[in-house]
């Protein structure tokens, strides 16, 4: 347990900053998730599902909540996988 004020509020700090982090990257999984189904079930109407989970990883990325890395492989995989499904159909 932290002695000092300082750490105690460090601590506070950090525990609330789980709760938001912990939110926000639920919801980001959520909206890879549903971009995904979407492109392997109704490819046609799937760009503003995939297009939300793009900004949904830039606004992560930024944040420093996902590495600007990752956030990119996902998004090129993402489309990657949209293009299949449209030129397939």
């Amino acid at each position: 347990m932290p002695n000092s004020p300082s750490a105690k509020k460090a601590l506070r700090k950090s525990q609330k900053r789980r709760l938001v982090n912990r939110s926000n990257r639920s919801a980001l999984r959520t909206n890879l998730k549903k971009a995904r189904v979407a492109v392997e079930g109704q490819p046609s109407e799937a760009a503003d599902d995939v297009k939300t989970a793009m900004r949904h990883l830039d606004i992560s990325a930024g944040r420093g909540l996902i590495h600007k890395n990752k956030a990119a492989r996902l998004k090129s995989r993402l489309a990657k996988k949209l293009n299949a499904a449209l030129t397939e159909s």
